[in-house]
């Protein structure tokens, strides 16, 4: 029997799809729950988005099951079209749009969760905008980029309501744009406001996600500067003020490799990120995206479960949780995995996009990129290009069953002689398998040399003759 593909890992849309942004959404509609993804679009493959939004949907019991429902929006003037954001009031679906990159939000209807939405009104939004229906039916927006703001919409959805902007509702980075003249007394240097202002209902609070750029080095994750890679939370009692510190949820630098007490080490090329939490079929998710290729434009969305709590004192926890007592503590970001909403490990039996490795790894820091693929096939997959000698490639993580296959079979091409070595549980754990490339295009299957079962990490390193063997990873599987 031929072997299919694994879909619906992380990235957990298809290979091809290059959807940043991600404001996932849950709707019922005719009956049926579904969860949407609204995202920009990276179409225009040499700067960020695109000049169309697309909608995709998955039931809410089969977060690998996303289906493509087309185009949903077009600006008008064909401009490209940043971040948009999805809310439903009553038996209307309102999508703000974010027109001209950001700088014109226009806010269109539909009847359907999916669209097309149409008769779109100038609203008095700003960049990246982010929309709650609270639970009384009152409408409040949130937007910026460096300093944020947030307000009360009218009845029309497009118009603030008089007396209620707040301006700074959490301090701004600490930015270093020359354009960007925010008042000094707002500044936030460790947990600043930088974009991606997205709005939340939990436990009855509101809760305000949004990406940080944060000033100040973060050695626990590797961060040794300024950096913008993070999804953070602030919380509050009052929709539009009153905003507390809440922490992290999400780092795109892959897996953090320990390197002393207190520090880490990323393995994955950080970049700006944007997303949201949304609670699905009793399961609290962070939806966020990462970066592929040389650039910040072939984005893919990402998610990752994580746990929400609320402490005695009425403060919300998301993320990782530390508990003492059962009670919550502290939260940090969780684990960036190749997994995605398959939380039982991607089936190792199989083809495995190298696309969905989650750790590319050198000591000296030579970059190692999945190289972004447009062309929608099913067995599309997204190699690894530009390896050299010492590179490691992580995947957190295959299900193996309780039954250990025998053989690892790897799909690769190299311009030199190198050799293969595989590794299980840490990028220097144990080696279970290794093989000898020759220059061409290879499968090269190997004998497994210790059992596996269960769910695992494995870990693919390179070892060649020389810096210039032009290795490219394709995918790999395992067989019984």
């Amino acid at each position: 029997m031929e072997k299919t593909f694994v879909k619906g890992g992380n990235p957990y849309l298809p290979l091809w799809e290059h959807i940043p942004d991600g404001e996932p959404r849950v709707f019922t509609y005719q009956g049926e729950e579904r969860v949407y993804l609204y995202g920009s679009h990276d179409t225009e493959k040499t700067e960020y988005c695109g000049r169309d939004y697309v909608v995709w949907s998955a039931p809410v019991k089969n977060l690998t099951d996303w289906t493509c429902h087309g185009t949903c929006y077009e600006a008008a003037d064909h401009s490209i079209l940043y971040a948009p954001d999805v809310v439903q009031k009553g038996d209307t679906f309102y999508l703000y749009a974010a027109e001209q990159k950001g700088s014109v939000i226009r806010v269109a209807k539909s009847k359907t969760p999916w669209g097309p939405f149409t008769d779109p009104v100038k609203t008095e939004l700003g960049f990246d905008p982010g929309v709650l229906v609270d639970d009384d039916g009152r409408v409040y927006a949130y937007w910026g980029f460096c300093a944020c703001y947030a307000a009360e919409l009218e009845e029309d959805m497009a118009t603030i309501r008089p007396g209620t902007l707040h301006p700074h509702p959490m301090g701004h980075c600490d930015a270093d744009f020359p354009w960007f003249k925010g008042e000094k007394e707002h500044i936030s240097v460790e947990d600043g406001f930088f974009e991606a202002s997205s709005p939340r209902k939990i436990f009855g609070k509101y809760v305000y996600i949004y990406s940080k750029r944060t000033g100040k080095p973060v050695p626990s994750l590797g961060v040794d500067g300024p950096n913008n890679g993070f999804l953070s939370y602030k919380w509050s009692d009052y929709p539009l003020e009153g905003y507390r510190p809440g922490g992290d949820i999400s780092f795109n630098g892959g897996e953090i490799l320990p390197d002393g007490p207190g520090k880490g080490v990323m393995t994955y090329r950080w970049g700006n990120n944007h997303g949201s939490v949304m609670q699905i079929n009793g399961q609290w998710y962070i939806f966020y995206h990462r970066h592929t290729g040389q650039n910040e434009y072939s984005r893919q969305a990402m998610l990752e479960p994580i746990d929400a709590a609320q402490g005695k004192d009425g403060k919300i926890y998301l993320g990782k949780i530390v508990y003492q007592a059962r009670e919550p503590v502290a939260c940090g970001p969780v684990e960036m995995t190749s997994q995605g909403p398959q939380m039982e490990g991607l089936n190792a039996r199989q083809w495995v996009s190298a696309g969905y490795a989650c750790h590319l790894y050198h000591p000296k820091g030579h970059q190692a990129f999945i190289a972004p693929v447009y062309e929608r096939r099913a067995d599309v997959s997204a190699p690894i290009c530009n390896i050299s000698d010492g590179v490691t490639v992580g995947f957190r993580y295959l299900r193996f069953g309780s039954n250990s296959p025998k053989t690892a079979t790897v799909i690769l091409s190299s311009g030199g002689n190198a050799t293969l070595i595989l590794r299980v549980d840490d990028y220097q754990g144990k080696e279970i398998a290794r093989a000898d490339i020759q220059p061409g295009m290879h499968e090269i299957t190997v004998p497994l040399t210790a059992a596996l079962i269960g769910r695992r990490a494995v870990y693919f390193e390179f070892r060649a003759c020389g810096e210039n063997t032009g290795i490219q990873f394709d995918r790999f599987t395992f067989d019984d």
